[in-house]
């Protein structure tokens, strides 16, 4: 949801407790020299009942760790493994963060609060278990605007910096720490039941089935579990794939250790948004092949779930498990028309020449993404260039036979000269301000910017 939700109630949870001691190893929480409060997602925490704490108590919470009433009792560092770049890894899991309490929304659904920064765990080898504080900078910026995009994404629910000075190869240093919270819809991961298969642990993989099923989707197993959860796990990637696509947004590492079973987008590092329709366009400077690159990001999510078959298949025969991964790519392809119309503001039966013209003219001249969103919003673009161009030509005739949805370009947003984006010199120049000299005002008036965008645009489309 884009719009502030009415205050919940706190419905604390420790469903988790069933997959215990199988899934997670206790830890404590890293004492920080210092507790500074910079950023609390008063929209999110409202949405779990968490909106009426204090500064203090949530200073007490979120940077001290003191468990919440009647949910998990001490912080679990979670068990996976995974595939990383395509190469598997046994030796991953929660290495500078860990699950620290479970609630639910008004709607019942399960929600985790997890960590990231906040000190070693079994599973941080040679890592110092910290979070930088432009890190966490960086995520508050990208789950804003992936929310704003309506992608389903885990939210930043909290940062405070920790006091400490760390030092890090990729970024100038010594860095600020900072401690982060994010409010996700579970962090089971594929290489959840990829560490359960490894060991050959079937009675966990059922468990593990079982948990997502009931638990995240809500569902009652029906005659083959293993498949049932596949099958959603497609539908939410699928949909998980379009919708960068459609945001224009390069997540950067889609190991198997970072998709969630639940479809939800979470765990942002080298993250970019890609100015120009550029299937070549990588995030991070390490991905040399461009494995994660924008145009390949649907092509690696169907693989990282390809992963969650093989390790169901010590539960279930493999032509059912097949079938339901054989679905993604035309799943897919329905979720790029229904969120490349809904981002456009039309409505129209068959999308997909209107689609393809559109990527076309884009890449031909160079047009950047939000900029073609914002000036044909609801099909009707402002007068100018680059749109007078020959290569929009198609696209201006295809996008004659579709109408605008009702409401459209009601929002003022819509009257602004350009749009809200989010690319690498704005994080940078957001960031500069906090390092030098203290200034939050650039980020706070960003995420007010992202937000009244997401206002404009409203709710994205369910998956069906």
């Amino acid at each position: 949801m884009n719009q502030t939700p009415q205050a919940a109630i706190y419905r604390p949870a420790t469903e988790i407790d069933t997959l215990m001691p199988d899934i997670a190893d206790p830890v404590t929480a890293a004492d920080f020299p210092q507790t500074i409060l910079r950023y609390r997602n008063d929209r999110a925490a409202a949405s779990v009942g968490l909106g009426g704490l204090s500064d203090a108590e949530w200073i007490t919470h979120f940077g001290r760790f003191m468990p919440l009433e009647d949910s998990l009792p001490g912080p679990l560092a979670l068990r996976y493994h995974g595939h990383q770049f395509r190469h598997y890894n046994p030796d991953i899991g929660d290495g500078r963060g860990f699950l620290f309490a479970q609630l639910r929304d008004d709607a019942g659904r399960l929600l985790d609060l997890g960590t990231k920064g906040t000190g070693r765990t079994p599973h941080s080898r040679s890592g110092d278990g910290r979070l930088t504080l432009k890190g966490g900078v960086r995520e508050i910026l990208a789950t804003e605007m992936l929310e704003a995009l309506g992608v389903t994404t885990s939210k930043t629910f909290s940062i405070i910096e920790t006091g400490e000075a760390l030092e890090r190869n990729d970024e100038p240093s010594p860095t600020r720490g900072a401690a982060m919270v994010r409010l996700s819809h579970s962090h089971i991961r594929i290489g959840s039941f990829q560490r359960a298969a490894f060991h050959d642990d079937k009675v966990l993989l059922a468990k593990l089935t079982d948990y997502a099923l009931t638990r995240l989707y809500g569902e009652t197993p029906g005659g083959n579990p293993p498949a049932q959860l596949l099958g959603r796990v497609v539908e939410r990637t699928a949909d998980l794939a379009a919708s960068y696509m459609v945001a224009g947004f390069v997540h950067g590492v889609l190991n198997s250790d970072n998709i969630n079973v639940t479809g939800e987008s979470f765990d942002y590092g080298p993250w970019r948004f890609t100015p120009l329709w550029d299937a070549n366009f990588t995030a991070a400077y390490f991905d040399h092949q461009g494995l994660y690159a924008f145009g390949r990001q649907a092509e690696a999510i169907h693989w990282d779930v390809a992963q969650l078959a093989v390790s169901l298949r010590p539960l279930v025969e493999a032509p059912a498990l097949i079938e339901q991964l054989e679905r993604f790519p035309a799943l897919y392809g329905e979720a790029m028309q229904r969120r490349f119309c809904w981002r456009l503001g039309v409505e129209g039966a068959e999308p997909g020449a209107m689609i393809e013209a559109a990527v076309r003219g884009m890449m031909t001249t160079s047009t950047p993404i939000d900029r073609f969103f914002h000036d044909w919003r609801g099909g009707t673009a402002r007068d100018g260039e680059p749109y007078r161009d020959a290569a929009w030509a198609s696209f201006r005739e295809a996008i004659t036979v579709f109408a605008a949805v009702p409401g459209a370009k009601a929002h003022p947003y819509w009257s602004d000269e350009g749009p809200c984006s989010m690319l690498i010199e704005e994080v940078e120049a957001i960031w500069s301000a906090i390092d030098q000299d203290d200034d939050w005002t650039p980020l706070h008036a960003k995420v007010a910017a992202i937000r009244r965008m997401g206002e404009a645009l409203g709710d994205a489309p369910a998956v069906p």
